[in-house]
Parts: C-alpha cells; sequence; structure tokens
C-alpha cells in the first residue's frame, strides 16, 4: 500500500505554469483569475503508480495521470500487455501490444498488434497494426450522447443502474484521503508543468523507471 513511507516514490504532484493551449498563451495557475494565492501549491495535476491487492491483480501496476490544461483533453484506458521473453526479430524494440479504451472524445476501442511485415523482400520483420473501432462511425447514430446526457437522463428517470454506490464513493475518498495525507506529511513538492504539456518530467520518471511510457 502506499503511505508515508513510499509515497514519493508512487505520486507526483504538479501545477501548471504559464503556456499555451489551443494556440492561445495562457497564465499559469497561480496567475489565473480567482486564484488568491500567489504561493498556492494547490495540485492541478497528479501521476500515480498503484496495485490493487488480491489475487486477480496481484503483480500487475496501474498507472494513473490525470491535470488541467494538458496537451490534449482525452479519457481512455490503455490495457499493455506483457512483452515476450525473447526477440528474435532484428529490427523490432520488443513492443508489447496494448488495447486502447477510448471514452471520450472519439469514443472507441483500438487494438495495437505487433506482427509480421507483409512483404516478398524484406526479411522477418515487424511492425504495428492497429485495428480501430470507432462508435461514431459504426453508430447509424448521427451523433452518439455524451456520458453525462445518459446520466442526467437516467436521474430523472431514477434509473441508479449507471451509477456508483455509497460504499464505492466512501471508499475512493477514503483511498484518495490516505494519499492527501502522507503527501502533506513527506512535503511532497509539487512540480511544475507547462501548459499546454503532458505534465511535468517527474511524471515520465515515474514510469519509465520501470521500463514503461506513457500512452499519447
Amino acid at each position: 500500500p502506499i503511505d508515508a513511507s513510499n509515497v514519493s516514490d508512487h505520486v507526483v504532484r504538479g501545477q501548471y505554469t504559464q503556456g499555451w493551449s489551443g494556440g492561445v498563451s495562457v497564465p499559469g495557475y497561480t496567475e489565473e483569475q480567482g486564484c488568491t494565492n500567489g504561493d498556492s501549491d494547490t495540485e492541478t495535476y497528479v501521476a500515480i503508480k498503484a496495485h490493487i491487492d488480491n489475487w486477480r491483480w496481484a503483480g500487475v501496476p496501474f498507472y494513473l495521470r490525470t491535470g488541467k490544461r494538458m496537451a490534449e483533453k482525452m479519457t481512455e484506458i490503455v490495457i499493455t500487455y506483457k512483452k515476450l521473453p525473447h526477440n528474435i526479430f532484428s529490427n523490432a524494440d520488443n513492443i508489447p501490444n496494448s488495447l486502447v479504451i477510448r471514452l471520450q472524445p472519439n469514443e472507441g476501442i483500438e487494438m495495437k498488434m505487433v506482427s509480421k511485415l507483409q512483404s516478398l523482400r524484406d526479411k522477418l520483420s515487424l511492425v504495428t497494426h492497429d485495428l480501430n473501432l470507432d462508435f461514431q462511425g459504426s453508430s447509424e447514430m448521427n451523433r452518439i450522447p455524451d456520458a453525462y446526457e445518459r446520466l442526467f437522463l437516467d436521474a430523472i428517470n431514477g434509473d441508479q443502474s449507471l451509477f456508483v454506490g455509497r460504499s464505492e464513493i466512501e471508499e475512493s475518498w477514503r483511498w484518495c484521503d490516505k494519499l492527501i495525507g502522507a503527501c502533506e506529511s513527506q512535503q511532497v513538492a509539487t512540480k511544475t508543468y507547462h501548459a499546454g504539456s503532458w505534465g511535468p518530467a517527474k511524471a515520465e520518471l515515474l514510469i519509465e523507471k520501470d521500463g514503461r511510457s506513457w500512452h499519447a
């Protein structure tokens, strides 16, 4: 579990500074209208390496990151499969297959698969192919309803099937509060990143030290 003894190795806090977003120069967080404390270290970004302590997910790392003023507004889940222990292809970096679940925008599912190059001239070499299921393109509807539209409609109709329960919300906050408390007790510094970027450099090191990289 993440606690005061190891929080600095598993959590990265960040705050955006002046940068560019959508081709427009934007101020840093402490320069934003409404921010009354110019020395505020309130985080606008967080990256976490976490584990789930049960038999199904034992040994599987979960890398989470979220933030404001990022390079792109998107929500996705990326499942990266294990690399093969041996690589017999000369030109390959042993890139693993991955499954990308896009929640927004451009809802869909994409399978990135590494396979042999179909050629009569080249030797055995690998290339990455994308199998893309685009919900918007495959739907007969002119526009797929936004996720919140469905939730608002279900709330009006009294349908709670897509809502999380109270116990799950309380457990989520219990986990978050523990992380916040550990960061405060160990005075985990807030790292800066430019608006319009993918976050602080330390967040890259968080995942790169395990031989992995963020999906973008």
